[in-house]
């Protein structure tokens, strides 16, 4: 019985299959031991057609690490923001982004920059503008129009939202990266964000507003001590 042909994939499917593929090779491999070959191995394919599309291995980890950030702050979007309160919006987009972070691939090749950075520079750059500092300003944007509408009070919201970042990483990450837990599961991972969000929105006091303050510049006699 004749079997019938394979669906042939769009531009668009061969792109994700092929930074699925690197985002596994970068976590079982590292960056320094993966080579385009090998992912070439995982997926069929030419290397020609891989450099045309990424232009080198960077590339691949840049472009992974890039639309991973864009598929994760799809919860920051305005269309959403606006029909959704500043709680609600911050839980989805943090269980969106742990979820994300704790994922094989974002652990590879988050691992693979730290091993790297000293040695290539401009890979730990293009991975902190493509994926943290991404985060970041879009995050600091949200706090800014929650700003402006009085629902919180913020001197500066992109300390904020750094230091809201931090809090949904904490230890988890960390642990996870070290590969002293495995990684959480989705009931768990909603209950730290949840966490994370409500302490971040209310403080240690229940009645208390948020207020991040900028660091004062340093006094004349705390400059002679």
């Amino acid at each position: 019985m004749t079997q019938p042909p394979k669906k042939r994939q769009t531009k668009a499917e061969r792109r994700s299959a092929i930074l699925q593929a690197a985002g596994e090779a970068f976590f079982l491999q590292g960056y320094a031991a993966t080579s385009i070959d090998s992912i070439i191995e995982r997926l069929g394919g030419s290397k020609r057609a891989i450099y045309q599309e990424f232009g080198s291995k960077e590339g691949l980890l840049v472009a992974f690490v890039s639309e991973g950030s864009n598929l994760l702050l799809a919860s920051l979007d305005d269309a959403y923001v606006e029909h959704h309160d500043l709680r609600e919006t911050l839980i989805e987009f943090g269980c969106a982004m742990t979820s994300a972070l704790l994922g094989p691939g974002f652990i590879g090749a988050y691992r693979s920059v730290l091993s790297e950075a000293l040695r290539f520079p401009e890979l730990a750059q293009a991975y902190y503008v493509n994926g943290p500092g991404k985060a970041q300003h879009r995050l600091a944007q949200v706090l800014n129009s929650a700003k402006d509408r009085g629902e919180i009070r913020l001197e500066d919201c992109d300390a904020a939202a750094c230091h809201l970042l931090g809090m949904l990483r904490d230890n988890v990450h960390l642990r996870v990266v070290l590969g002293l837990s495995p990684r959480p599961s989705q009931k768990d991972i909603r209950k730290h964000v949840t966490s994370a969000v409500d302490l971040f929105l209310h403080g240690a006091s229940a009645s208390a507003p948020v207020v991040v303050r900028k660091p004062r510049p340093a006094t004349k006699t705390a400059e002679k001590k």
